[in-house]
């Protein structure tokens, strides 16, 4: 009978934790050897990334994959939505080709300008036109672009990306 009331008692403990399952959406905690790795090389670091979230999983000299679907050309992300973006080189990003910056809501809090091989300096009009926005703003290569907007999106934060494709040299 002691027996009996022993197990009894630990059933439900038994079946509680056979039936808990990892939360699809949990965010695994990444070692801390990542510090190590250079942006580039967090891109394949980071996994388990929720089926509805933006992740730039390859590149190349002319495109980018994006949840496994190749995309041609420049890109324009925002938070979780993904768009052609029209200029071809880094002299065409203007303060039109950011104007959709102006509609967006939430606002987010730093776009990344990914200047394809090379980094390049904004002109002054599109640094303050991002300014009076209210965003900050960060222009490095399209390669660590990428792998930066794919660990601030991963985070939660509302971000936003401008790439031109890693071929474009000027």
């Amino acid at each position: 009978m002691a027996m009996r009331l022993k197990t009894m008692a630990t059933l439900p403990k038994l079946i509680q934790s056979m039936r808990k399952e990892v939360p699809k959406h949990s965010n695994p905690v990444l070692p801390s050897l990542r510090r190590a790795f250079s942006l580039y090389d967090q891109i394949n670091l980071i996994d388990n990334v929720p089926e509805d979230q933006l992740r730039f999983q390859e590149f190349n000299e002319t495109s980018f994959t994006v949840n496994g679907v190749k995309y041609e050309g420049s890109l324009l992300c925002v938070g979780n939505l993904l768009m052609s973006w029209s200029p071809r080189k880094f002299s065409e990003i203007t303060t039109d080709s950011l104007s959709i910056f102006q509609t967006v809501r939430p606002i987010p809090e730093l776009l990344i300008i990914g200047c394809g091989r090379d980094i390049h300096p904004v002109t002054p009009e599109v640094r303050q036109f991002v300014k009076s926005i209210g965003m900050k703003l960060e222009t490095v290569d399209s390669r660590n672009a990428a792998s930066t907007y794919n660990i601030l999106n991963e985070e939660g934060r509302v971000v936003a990306a401008a790439l031109l494709p890693y071929g474009v040299t000027s």
